[in-house]
């Protein structure tokens, strides 16, 4: 199913954000995790062999204050399995940061949800990969369904703001209306929905991904969950890697307004990420090898922030509309959006093809790949090492679109 793309986005770079200092951190205190999920981009399981102290990480938890950091997001493996994170989550309160966390929900009693709280604890996203069956799947051990709806109400019990967030992939696309369903009767203000991408677990297992060409049917379906979420008081929030610029960009990303609409990677301008060792990437998200700017506190991050190329090549390529296209290759290079979009998720594209700058999954691209009776597939050529955080790599292949399938429906009447 496909709708018209109207171009109303502007195609220059002239309202995109200007750099702004990094306000949100998303901090991976550990790798131990309870869960074996078989679309972990950090292959979590055990801890680092070097993890930080609980000295360094409250120095760092210092360093993110005096950068003017806002928000700090706790993750893991599974945060609550370090034993000092109800410390450190009281002293990035204390500094006057929000902290806010995200789980799989297995380990969330009411107790700990109460202690969540105690450390300043704001918010809460609790992981829900399908319904029932599906998720335990992903996750790898049976109950963790139950016990992630279960956490939810244990944390809004806490006084806790909860949310849900989803990757979608060929297991939940089919559940997505029950998902959201079981994530808005448990309480959640908002739902994140993510693409699972070739990364850590998930590239072992590149058929549970969608191709490009199922977004035509993801996003009509996305779009019809958003209005429901709206009249249901709960905020539909499309991932980084869900776009772009087709003809629900003003509905998903600003309620309608056309106004917001995706405005480039913000890798190194609004948000960084720190490993559990204190490897500061400018995304969470991003592979570790290529990415990593240095280690805090051995560097300071002011210094990071200053002069690392891997925390600011954002910031390089919003210096002028030219820059903004620079490293735009394939199909983002030609595209109407290029100097806005930047070719999207930078995340997604370097798991893919092995570099920034091609992003497939995106929902104009396969509206126009549809016009011109071709579709794109995904094929692997090289596997993933089986690190934290790695990848390996697919080629993008054109191919002709299907014949549509038949239908029992009779032919129309010629008109008189």
């Amino acid at each position: 199913m496909s709708e018209p793309d109207a171009r109303v986005i502007p195609a220059d770079a002239a309202d995109i954000i200007p750099y702004a200092r990094t306000t949100h951190v998303v901090w991976e205190l550990t790798l131990a995790c309870n869960l074996a999920c078989g679309h972990c981009g950090s292959r979590a399981g055990a801890r680092r062999p070097r993890e930080l102290t609980t000295a360094e990480a409250l120095d760092v938890v210092g360093q993110l204050a005096e950068a003017g950091v806002r928000e700090v997001t706790l993750i893991g493996g599974e945060a609550y399995l370090r034993a000092d994170w109800a410390a450190i989550a009281a002293a990035i309160a204390g500094r006057g940061m929000v902290v806010t966390m995200v789980t799989g929900g297995l380990g969330v009693t009411a107790r700990l949800a109460d202690r969540m709280a105690e450390a300043g604890v704001q918010g809460v996203s609790v992981s829900i990969d399908g319904m029932e069956a599906t998720h335990d799947e992903w996750r790898g051990v049976p109950g963790s369904w139950r016990a992630a709806v279960a956490a939810l109400g244990h944390l809004r019990a806490a006084g806790i703001e909860t949310a849900a967030n989803t990757q979608i992939n060929r297991l939940s696309l089919p559940e997505l209306d029950a998902i959201y369903d079981t994530a808005r009767d448990a309480g959640v203000h908002a739902w994140q929905v993510q693409l699972t991408v070739p990364m850590g677990r998930a590239a072992d297992r590149p058929e549970r991904l969608l191709q490009p060409y199922e977004l035509l049917d993801v996003f009509p379906r996305l779009a019809a969950i958003a209005r429901r979420a709206a009249a249901d008081g709960v905020r539909l929030h499309p991932g980084n890697n869900v776009g772009y610029f087709g003809p629900y960009e003003a509905l998903l990303r600003g309620g309608g307004d056309p106004a917001v609409h995706w405005r480039g990677c913000q890798a190194g301008l609004q948000v960084l990420g720190l490993e559990a060792d204190g490897s500061v990437k400018a995304c969470p998200s991003l592979p570790t090898a290529p990415y990593v700017a240095g280690r805090v506190p051995e560097t300071p991050l002011a210094e990071l922030l200053a002069t690392s190329e891997r925390l600011s090549f954002n910031r390089r390529l919003l210096a002028t509309p030219e820059a903004a296209t620079a490293e735009l290759t394939g199909y983002c290079a030609g595209c109407y959006y290029a100097a806005v979009c930047r070719g999207g998720c930078n995340w997604t594209a370097h798991v893919i093809l092995g570099r920034r700058g091609d992003n497939p999954y995106c929902h104009h691209r396969a509206l126009e790949r549809q016009r011109q009776g071709v579709r794109e597939r995904l094929v692997p050529v090289e596997p993933a090492p089986g690190l934290p955080f790695d990848h390996g790599r697919f080629v993008i292949e054109l191919e002709p679109l299907p014949p549509p399938e038949p239908t029992d429906d009779p032919p129309a009447r010629p008109r008189r």
